[in-house]
């Protein structure tokens, strides 16, 4: 049979059918939706030509998903279309289909799930599977999945798959099969000298392995088995806690890495300390030849990860502080954030009468300290193990540093606002262009206000100012916002980005857009109209290349 998953689905979900006839009060039916449409206009001004568009007038992303739970039983489907994508998305994934399917058992020690799924062993460094919406991102294994807690304390997991690859359906070893086994154990709850402790411990370990047939006509003998083993300690101990984990896996000569045999390596630290209006939060990260997919080097679009490289720098909600987004490098890199949390209390002098809560955020990351190995001038030749490098040793390339400053305030029963300031240098070489020797800094400063005015106990008045300067790419950026809300229901909003002194051009651009959302129970509608300007959007370190666009866009998605 072609696709034996779909069958066992299929069949087992039929079952469930019919013991919901005799008991229908146990079923339950569950699900979402999300459309996406966007109109596409040639607009001249900000270098939109009709060529540029190419003849396509619309685009629309659109997902349904549908639960069904029967007593210790589920099951589900998530129907995806991209007719087509919308701009900035891989264009492999035009089409409509099934995306994913799963029926899952969940029982009181034990759960089993056949199909699609998503999970996460850690921190992800060897092994994540999730989907991000926004990015068009999506990697679910489809395989099987089992779940155990044999003893208070320890959990179990194994899995065993393919990975999500557009629609591209899995067949001759197109792409590789992975298996793995992940173990936490919360010494707690297995020891009984330490279930009164105060201090909590839980160590974890993964194992994840990926076959991938090497290809006949390679230059090189690829290995077909590629393992990968990580090791994790989590401590918390009264107002302190610290995170570790540690990964290492065997030489995976891919595309990415230029076919280099070296072994990868990844570390995670980060260490809290919170009491009542205090907090602080230090993390370190070292990056060493750590990328891992299940596939070497696709035809189509990109290979789906492995694993997940957690983000060190600094996540901006704001519109102009997030427009130089970190991507984390896989190849190599090594940093370390620390940020900081304090509120003034209340009826102080600086706290005014609600207190003011402040926090700083700096994050500094560096390429690896690369040398090349004996008889070579260079590093990364191909068929090599690349090169040698420090484990602790920060290298002279900076790829990335960001420090910002945040103040939240209440003013008065109806006003508060929410001021800051962020510096980031941005190596574009690096970050963009992947030449991981080479310097090309953007430098900029950026400061925003956020000032919400409360008109009644329905209707507000938000407000957004942001300002970005530097010297480099296209200048000087303004913003300006202005929201108006009518609680529970209505949002209107109106923006202008505003760009500058372009070195590039002697033009000024505006970016406006005029929005109008309505919200009913868990259904919202949201319409805009206006032009987006071309960058990088970024989640949780992932990122995407998003094209400038004129044209209106509308959003309808709902839960049920």
């Amino acid at each position: 049979m072609k696709n034996p998953i779909f069958f066992i689905c299929f069949l087992m979900l039929s079952v469930l059918s019919l013991r919901a006839q005799f008991n229908p009060e146990k079923a339950q039916v569950q699900g979402n939706f999300q459309i996406d449409m966007q109109t596409y206009t040639a607009d001249e001004k900000i270098g939109i030509s009709a060529e540029d568009i190419n003849g396509e007038k619309t685009a629309m992303n659109a997902y349904g998903k549908i639960i069904y739970r029967y007593g210790d039983f589920s099951a589900g489907l998530r129907y995806e279309a991209y007719l087509p994508p919308i701009e900035g998305y891989d264009q492999a994934y035009e089409g409509h289909g099934i995306a994913n399917k799963y029926i899952k058992y969940n029982g009181q020690n034990v759960e089993i799930t056949v199909g699609n799924f998503y999970d996460q062993f850690g921190n992800g460094l060897i092994f994540r599977s999730y989907e991000e919406w926004s990015l068009g991102y999506d990697n679910s294994m489809n395989g099987i999945r089992v779940k155990g807690k044999p003893f208070d304390g320890i959990t179990l997991k194994g899995i065993y798959g393919t990975q999500r690859h557009y629609w591209q359906e899995y067949e001759n070893g197109n792409r590789g099969i992975v298996r793995g086994v992940d173990a936490n154990i919360n010494l707690n709850y297995l020891l009984d000298g330490l279930r009164s402790s105060k201090t909590r411990i839980s160590l974890g370990g993964s194992f994840v392995s990926k076959y991938e047939k090497d290809n006949p006509f390679s230059e090189y003998k690829l290995p077909e088995n590629v393992g990968a083993y990580a090791g994790r300690l989590n401590l918390r101990h009264g107002k302190w806690s610290f995170k570790g984990e540690y990964a290492r896996k065997i030489n995976d000569p891919h595309a990415i890495n230029n076919f280099i045999f070296k072994d990868g390596e990844a570390l995670w630290l980060s260490g809290t300390y919170t009491q009542k209006g205090f907090g602080a939060i230090a993390s370190f990260k070292r990056i060493d030849n750590f990328s891992f997919t299940s596939m070497r080097n696709p035809e189509v679009g990109d290979a789906p990860n492995i694993n997940y490289l957690p983000p060190l720098s600094y996540q901006h909600n704001y519109t102009l502080p997030a427009m130089y987004p970190y991507a984390t490098q896989a190849n190599g890199e090594i940093g370390y954030s620390a940020e900081v949390f304090y509120r003034i209390p209340e009826d102080t002098k600086l706290g005014g009468e609600y207190g003011t809560k402040l926090s700083m955020n700096y994050s500094r990351i560096h390429g690896l300290d690369k040398e090349p190995l004996a008889g070579d001038t260079v590093i990364n030749v191909p068929g090599t193990e690349g090169y040698k490098a420090d484990f602790l040793k920060f290298g002279d390339v900076k790829y990335f540093e960001d420090l910002s400053f945040k103040l939240n305030k209440k003013v008065s029963k109806s006003v508060k606002f929410t001021a800051g300031y962020t510096h980031i240098d941005y190596n574009v070489a690096v970050i963009e262009e992947n030449i991981q020797q080479v310097e090309h800094f953007y430098k900029t400063d950026i400061g925003f206000i956020d000032l919400t005015y409360n008109i009644n106990r329905e209707e507000a008045l938000r407000t957004e100012m942001q300002y970005l300067s530097t010297r480099q790419d296209s200048g000087n950026w303004a913003m300006a916002l202005v929201e108006y809300s009518i609680a529970p229901s209505w949002f209107f909003t109106v923006q202008d980005q505003y760009n500058f002194n372009n070195p590039a051009s002697n033009n000024t651009y505006h970016y406006y857009t005029f929005s109008a959302a309505y919200v009913h129970q868990s259904t919202r509608f949201s319409l805009s109209y206006g032009r987006q300007r071309e960058g990088i959007l970024c989640v949780g370190g992932v990122c995407r290349q998003v094209p400038a666009s004129s044209g209106f866009r509308l959003t309808i998605s709902s839960t049920f």
